[in-house]
């Protein structure tokens, strides 16, 4: 058997690993278009900031690593020019002396990744604008940077890319500017939750550009001016176009395979093509989202690998397939750190699928050992069987471990009941006995069986101002000095007076409480309610409403854990 592979990186690089471990008998070739096979694509940027100074450590497998330990003929600098599927042949050419050849295959793998977005905008072409998808590319930014020892930046685009570039930069001195068309960063966060990180990334020092549109680049005075509609053009000493990436799906569509949606190939559960004898694999294909059920483009280096896999096994006849994905991913940023795994809002409502969400804020480990930081937990869920949808988490310490402990449950359907009988592992410097996960799944389970009502962000400046409610502050005097009132006919009645100050509040009106952080605001609601109160707790609590509803630059307040601010000492606890 003779299995020509297009692409290398991380799903044709796997596929042809695992080949040659289910048959050491067969012929497998990698056509590689680029000077290397297989290297660590997501660490590109860190080698341009200078966090990793061996080029070296970039390169995962060499072709002649693969040949030594594989057996397999690794060709790089061979780009494959067209596929003729009824005869079982590529077309490739030597790209060191353009000649042209035809290999043969019996079965071929296509792992052609995507390409960088680079809209036809006037200048685009200019002398000191950039993408990042390959290591050449990684090898020309950081060679400008050492040559020309630029002092400032434009980075188009806030995705994962954008943002570790701008990082990056930052780290080595440049000036930055990022300038985003959508009105947050890092799409696969919500945006009341990426408000969070909007502050903390100006506070870093990026100035960050929301809904801005770039129009065109022009050089003037030794610079490349970016230019942002009417607005005064961004002058710096280079750009990095990040805006996105699409499928590379050209030679798939020239040899008449099906495509979808964006141009993605179509594949089935063995990432067969619409011929049989080829497979796609990689941010080039479509897939099966794993909660949704509908087709979807997940361009991470997970899925690719877990793809490359499966279609070796199909070849070599095991039939297991591929399940989809749910786009889990994380980013550092700095110190802090931001992921998501399933369905967001927005995803959500685009599939049509019914849920409802809930935030909590919860500390890495038990407060009362040094170093415990807060992360913030959306958690969205069917409102009626209380399964787990998707979780996003933005904070510092241990944000990794619960993403993917958040993961495994969007995986395999877990409830929030499930959630909270997890037996995660406990000890004082790394989680608290009732760990973030399981304290999600406490605060779904409330809501579900009623112990408490909530309303959102989004819902405070809804609220009658006619006198009809009451709106309950009782976070204490001091943070309530410091961080003023959601609005300014909102009572202010501290959570610790609030059993003697009862008489205060008109039974007749509901109750709308905050806190902090929603934690004493649901005790408060929980008091209430047995009193005979309607009430409805305001979900994340003044800190995430002041992010969500402003996404103002502002120097968060500091807290202990339990969301009284650490100059009254805390909770005690």
């Amino acid at each position: 058997m003779k299995v020509v592979i297009v692409g290398g990186v991380a799903g044709g690089a796997t596929a042809a690993a695992r080949l040659r471990r289910l048959n050491e008998e067969a012929e497998i070739i990698i056509l590689e278009r680029t000077g290397y096979v297989s290297y660590a694509n997501c660490g590109l940027p860190y080698y341009i900031g200078g966090t990793i100074q061996d080029k070296g450590a970039l390169t995962l497998q060499t072709p002649e690593s693969f040949r030594a330990r594989f057996n397999i003929d690794v060709r790089v600098r061979n780009e494959v020019l067209s596929v003729q599927p009824e005869e079982h042949t590529v077309t490739v050419r030597r790209l060191e002396d353009g000649s042209e050849y035809t290999e043969t295959y019996d079965k071929l793998i296509l792992s052609p990744g995507a390409k960088a977005i680079r809209p036809p905008l006037p200048g685009i072409d200019l002398e000191g604008i950039f993408t990042l998808r390959t290591v050449e590319d990684t090898f020309r930014i950081r060679n400008f940077l050492e040559r020309e020892r630029p002092k400032s930046a434009v980075v188009v685009g806030g995705g994962f890319i954008g943002l570790e570039m701008a990082e990056n930069l930052i780290h080595a001195g440049v000036r930055t500017t990022m300038i985003q068309l959508d009105d947050q960063v890092l799409l696969p966060l919500d945006k009341d939750l990426v408000g969070e990180v909007h502050a903390y990334l100006r506070g870093q020092g990026l100035d960050l550009r929301l809904s801005t549109a770039v129009t065109g680049f022009r050089r003037r005075g030794g610079k490349v001016e970016t230019l942002i509609g009417e607005e005064a053009p961004v002058a710096a000493d280079l750009v990095i176009l990040a805006i996105g990436v699409a499928p590379e799906s050209d030679l798939a569509r020239r040899a008449g395979l099906t495509l979808g949606q964006k141009g993605a190939i179509v594949v089935d559960d063995h990432m067969r093509t619409s011929h049989p004898d080829i497979y796609a694999v990689g941010d080039a294909v479509e897939l099966t989202h794993a909660v949704t059920g509908q087709k979807a483009l997940v361009a991470l280096a997970g899925p690719a690998n877990r793809q490359g896999r499966v279609a070796a096994d199909h070849i070599c006849g095991l039939t297991q397939g591929y399940a989809g994905a749910q786009g889990s991913s994380i980013l550092k940023l700095f110190g802090m750190t931001a992921a998501a795994t399933g369905l967001n809002e927005r995803a959500a409502k685009a599939a049509g699928v019914a849920y409802d969400k809930a935030v909590t804020y919860s500390a890495s480990h038990a407060t009362y050992y040094p170093g415990a930081q807060n992360m913030t937990v959306k958690t969205l869920f069917d409102p009626d069987t209380g399964r787990i949808l998707g979780a996003q988490i933005v904070g510092f310490d241990g944000v990794d471990k619960r993403i993917d402990v958040m993961a495994a449950a969007v995986r395999q359907g877990l409830t929030a009941r499930q959630l909270t009988e997890l037996d995660l592992a406990y000890v004082p410097p790394y989680s608290s006995a009732k760990d973030p996960v399981n304290m999600a799944g406490y605060v779904i389970e409330n809501l579900r069986s009623g112990l408490v009502e909530q309303h959102h962000w989004d819902q405070v400046a809804g609220l009658p101002a006619d006198g009809s409610v009451t709106l309950l502050d009782v976070r204490t005097p001091d943070e309530v000095k410091q961080q003023g009132l959601l609005r300014p006919d909102a009572v202010h009645i501290p959570l610790d007076e609030l059993r003697q100050r009862l008489g205060e509040l008109d039974p007749a009106k509901k109750i709308y409480v905050n806190c902090f952080s929603g934690l004493r605001s649901y005790l408060a609601c929980r008091i209430l309610s047995q009193k005979g109160f309607r009430c409805s707790n305001l979900s994340g609590g003044w800190r995430f409403w002041s992010y969500a509803a402003t996404d103002r630059v502002h120097d968060a307040i500091p807290t202990h854990p339990c969301g009284i601010p650490t100059e009254r000492g805390g909770c005690g606890k």
